[in-house]
């Protein structure tokens, strides 16, 4: 757990968790990443500023909601009036990569989700991880194995805290964020990719 944790800025590593183990660092989470004045103003900010769109998509034969609101930004176009900049010199230093887009995703309540996944790897670069930020109301979050016993991980991921999940962990494992029927606060994940060219 160390040695991948360690991957990591030295000064970091002993906040780190390392959720799934693989040769890219796999699974690695950090509760602390940011305190929580902090993490609540770049909540505020992004929850009232961002472009965020409600979107419909083909299921079946119907088209149904998309169940979260979303928001994308490339790296080098970043606006002034949102903290994306600084959330990403600081993903930098706990999960260095050369991050070229973020896609947040406004869950409302409890009723807003995502079903299980994992990304499409071939809009990603390979190698490079998947980075999130959490800000807001804590959510579960499911990590399921896709081979042998399908083993399901359960993390409440706390607002301010950073999940990156390596380019290999795509291949082994899926995500998501279930539904739930308890009360629920807002909660917006912030994530970065490195994307590939067109």
């Amino acid at each position: 757990m160390k040695a991948l944790c360690a991957l990591a800025d030295d000064l970091f590593a002993s906040d780190c968790q390392t959720l799934v183990d693989d040769a890219e660092g796999g699974v690695r989470y950090w509760p602390g990443f940011a305190d929580a004045a902090t993490a609540q103003a770049w909540f505020d900010l992004l929850h009232a500023q961002a472009d965020w769109t409600h979107l419909q998509r083909p299921m079946y034969d119907r088209i149904v909601d998309v169940p979260r609101l979303l928001a994308h930004y490339a790296c080098d176009e970043l606006p002034d009036t949102l903290p994306l900049a600084d959330m990403l010199r600081r993903v930098r230093e706990r999960a260095p990569a050369p991050y070229s887009r973020i896609g947040m995703n406004l869950y409302r309540d409890g009723r807003d989700s995502v079903a299980m996944h994992h990304d499409k790897l071939h809009t990603l670069v390979r190698g490079h991880p998947i980075t999130l930020v959490s800000l807001g109301a804590p959510r579960r979050m499911l990590i399921r194995a896709q081979r042998g016993a399908r083993e399901t991980l359960a993390v409440d991921l706390a607002p301010g805290s950073l999940l990156s999940m390596s380019y290999a962990s795509q291949l082994s494992h899926e995500h998501g964020i279930p539904k739930t029927r308890r009360a629920q606060g807002p909660r917006i994940s912030v994530v970065f990719r490195v994307r590939t060219a067109g």
